[in-house]
């Protein structure tokens, strides 16, 4: 089943939200790097969600979906569609609830976030993203079992959840010029950019998608929901062709701009960061330090929170870089 709530959201829902997510998700750390500061020309504050249960912000947002269920539909469990991330998230959720979960991952997803997920017990289902429809396939999962769908963004659960990770880092960093954000499906930058303009009206927001996944970008200069082909990015978790309904009117009210970022700029982010911070960042977690390293941003940004969604990434990439 599909769960239909109010698309109002506000910073009491992410509030709330933060208080949910609280028995499982971790309060990550904020680090920074006087070398990254040099590079990038500004005060960088890295909120480190791949230090995060599951190894990204994802789990924030899954929490306080499952949290926010009538216990009569959470008990018939949930089904998820997801390149890896969300799944996992998904996962972790069902397991500390005791319900079982079903998750659709498509066949070219990271090896090491198909087999994080299935450790946690969940059943999965996997897909050619190239030919198959995952949406598709959840509804139909969803009817036959009557599961609840667990949307991996355009859901104000999902996006208040999300939230929290802005909220914490500005609670440590009050004053930051600018934060800066990944855009997949929109679900993290939405809620980010709803935190941050509560605590503060005047700060900047900026999306990063990479060049080949820039179905945000070209949908915030044409005003209206732009459809690409599946894109082919390093970036596995920031590969979703469309803009969330819900996620994308956010956007344009809340989000300056959306720059791009190559996967060769991918790669020499997360190089940096695993060299000068000493810490495994997956490629969609490192987009928003390649716009900051590459100095993708307008001038005269004095300090910017980035975060680093995530750091589930196979061995494989990295020895690639």
């Amino acid at each position: 089943m599909q769960v239909a709530v109010s698309t109002e959201i506000t910073v009491q829902e992410i509030r709330r939200a933060s208080e949910r997510i609280r028995p499982i998700a971790y309060r990550t750390p904020v680090m920074t790097s006087r070398t990254f500061n040099a590079e990038a020309g500004t005060n960088v504050f890295f909120k480190c969600e791949n230090f995060q249960r599951g190894g990204s912000f994802k789990i924030r947002g899954a929490r306080n979906f499952l949290a926010s269920l009538p216990s009569d539909t959470l008990a018939r469990g949930v089904v998820a569609y997801s390149s890896g991330n969300h799944a996992q998230a998904v996962a972790i959720a069902a397991e500390a609830a005791g319900v079982p979960a079903t998750l659709i991952m498509p066949s070219d997803a990271p090896r090491s976030k198909v087999e994080a997920t299935r450790a946690r017990g969940a059943n999965i289902l996997q897909y050619d993203r190239f030919s198959e429809d995952r949406e598709a396939i959840g509804r139909r999962v969803a009817e036959e079992t009557g599961a609840a769908l667990v949307p991996p963004f355009d859901h104000p659960w999902i996006i208040a959840g999300a939230g929290t990770a802005a909220l914490e880092l500005l609670e440590e960093q009050p004053d930051l010029d600018a934060i800066v954000v990944c855009i997949g499906g929109g679900g993290l930058i939405s809620g980010s950019a709803i935190a941050a303009k509560a605590h503060n009206p005047g700060i900047r927001i900026f999306g990063v998608e990479p060049t080949d996944a820039n179905d945000t970008h070209l949908s915030l200069r044409a005003g209206d929901r732009v459809e690409i082909p599946a894109p082919a990015t390093i970036a596995d978790g920031l590969r979703a062709p469309k803009p969330g309904a819900i996620t994308f009117p956010i956007v344009q009210r809340l989000v300056e701009d959306i720059v791009l970022v190559t996967d060769d700029e991918i790669r020499a982010a997360m190089k940096f960061l695993m060299m000068r911070l000493k810490i495994v960042v997956e490629p969609s977690g490192a987009v928003s330090a390649a716009a900051l390293l590459f100095r993708k941003l307008p001038a005269g940004i004095r300090s910017a929170g980035a975060i680093l969604s995530g750091g589930n990434v196979d061995y494989e990439v990295l020895a690639s870089l």
